[in-house]
């Protein structure tokens, strides 16, 4: 059964920090792209960030010199470093694996900013 269980979500004041993290089974975790994508219900889904299954890492305009993607292949888990946070960074955020021909998804883990 594939699985991807997010963590680290949680209250946090602008310009604070948060680490996710998404323990990925089922799945051989290190051939596959592994993304972070993010939802604000007033806003519907963003891309934020990806580690590819080469090791490239790129990000969304919004986060970029913020945010951290990294990925640790022997622990199957994907990670997120966000700070300088901004309220605007409030959504749920998933991640999701993404193969040659088949794509998974995390349930997702709220971050929320706010003072």
């Amino acid at each position: 059964e594939v699985q991807l269980v997010e963590s680290g979500g949680g209250l946090v004041q602008p310009g604070g920090s948060l680490r996710l993290s998404c323990a990925a089974s089922g799945f051989t975790f290190s051939n596959y792209d592994m993304n972070w994508v993010r939802q604000d219900p007033g806003k519907g889904l963003e891309w934020v960030s990806v580690n590819s299954a080469g090791g490239n890492t790129y990000y969304a305009d919004s986060v970029k010199g913020r945010f951290t993607i990294s990925r640790d292949n022997a622990k199957n888990t994907l990670y997120l470093q966000m700070n300088s946070l901004k309220t605007e960074d409030t959504a749920v955020y998933y991640c999701a694996g993404v193969g040659t021909l088949f794509a998974y998804w995390g349930q997702g883990t709220q971050v929320t900013v706010s003072s």
